[in-house]
């Protein structure tokens, strides 16, 4: 008999047992052709090779990749392979001048770039050439004193620039335009210093060197359309005195109008030149020669200012047929033809 004051025992809960669910079916793989039809006991590889003999020959051409330099199996042709030794053949020019002159491979380079080394009795300015069994002299008389800088005078054609930008190293002068397409820049007067067109009646007896037409340097404007003295220089003191001197330095030009001129004409130029509200440097202006056809008209101008003729003339009312620089300073461009260049002589200063 259970006690009056007792509890009844709690039932116990439990849950509900659930049935586990089938695992999802595994997608088969999808296999390629050769695949499907693989035996499981032999080999991808050998299979593969017999699929592949197979097969019909394909009437496709194959496709050949040109090889590239840094591909292992490239072979280069025999004439790349030959040129190559030939290059290597031998030492350079400037190792044997070292030997045999007993001096610094810069001294070496500059003898050999001054015109004094011979191989075989043909003179060589390349450093980097190559020699073997050549015969290699030096003049007895060489001397790098005897190195010194050179200044170029140039009559510039009309229509080229005055050369005081610089010209790129694989820069070539621009095609002549056909008729009818559109014009591109002038051409730049450096591109005629070339030995080419180096004058031959030179009165300085300099011996043209590849090394002459480097380092050059321009400083004296004049005008594109404009003819005459253009000068290129390597020496820095005429370089300065191109630049200090440029403003008291006198410019004469020749310039050719067209029709007859009397000294009357000139009137109106010597107002202008005279009228201070212009503020124009001194100039000096006459008449050379005068026929109906063409009248030549001297400027004398103390200093560079470009355009300042072609003002003047306009001030006359006098067309303009050419003008042409024929002197700077003390130097004059004489007989020199146009787009031919020479050196400056020792005796010629500025």
């Amino acid at each position: 008999m259970t006690a009056p004051d007792s509890k009844p025992a709690r039932p116990v809960l439990r849950k509900p047992a659930v049935a586990a669910r089938p695992a999802p079916a595994a997608r088969p793989a999808r296999a390629t052709p050769a695949a499907q039809a693989q035996p499981a006991n032999v080999p991808y590889t050998a299979f593969a090779k017999k699929e592949a003999a197979s097969q019909p020959p394909s009437d496709k051409k194959a496709r050949l990749r040109k090889p590239r330099k840094d591909d292992p199996d490239f072979v280069p042709s025999a004439a790349k392979q030959a040129a190559a030794a030939k290059a290597e053949e031998g030492e350079r020019l400037s190792k044997r001048v070292m030997q045999l002159k007993g001096c610094s491979r810069k001294e070496a380079e500059q003898y050999i770039q001054g015109g004094f080394v011979t191989v075989n009795g043909v003179v060589v300015e390349e450093p980097a050439y190559r020699v073997d069994q050549q015969t290699v002299t030096l003049d007895p008389q060489a001397s790098l004193l005897l190195l010194g800088s050179v200044t170029l005078i140039l009559n510039k054609p009309p229509g080229t620039t005055d050369g005081l930008e610089e010209l790129d190293d694989d820069e070539e002068p621009p095609p002549r335009a056909a008729r009818g397409a559109p014009k591109g820049p002038p051409p730049n007067a450096r591109n005629l210093l070339k030995p080419q067109n180096h004058w031959e009646h030179d009165p300085a007896e300099i011996r043209t060197l590849k090394r002459h037409f480097s380092d050059l340097e321009a400083d004296v404007e004049l005008e594109t359309g404009a003819s005459g003295l253009v000068v290129f220089t390597q020496d820095w003191r005429t370089t300065r005195k191109l630049s200090e001197d440029l403003g008291v330095m006198e410019h004469e030009y020749l310039v050719e109008v067209k029709g007859e001129v009397e000294p009357d004409a000139l009137k109106p130029i010597g107002y202008a030149i005279k009228d201070e509200r212009n503020n124009l440097p001194q100039v000096k202006v006459s008449v050379s020669s005068s026929s109906p056809e063409m009248s030549r008209i001297r400027f004398a101008i103390k200093g560079s200012h470009p355009g300042l003729v072609a003002y003047l003339c306009g001030e006359a009312k006098f067309e303009i047929l050419a003008m042409r620089r024929v002197r700077l300073g003390r130097v004059t461009i004489a007989d020199l033809p146009v787009g031919q260049w020479r050196y400056l002589a020792e005796w010629e200063k500025f």
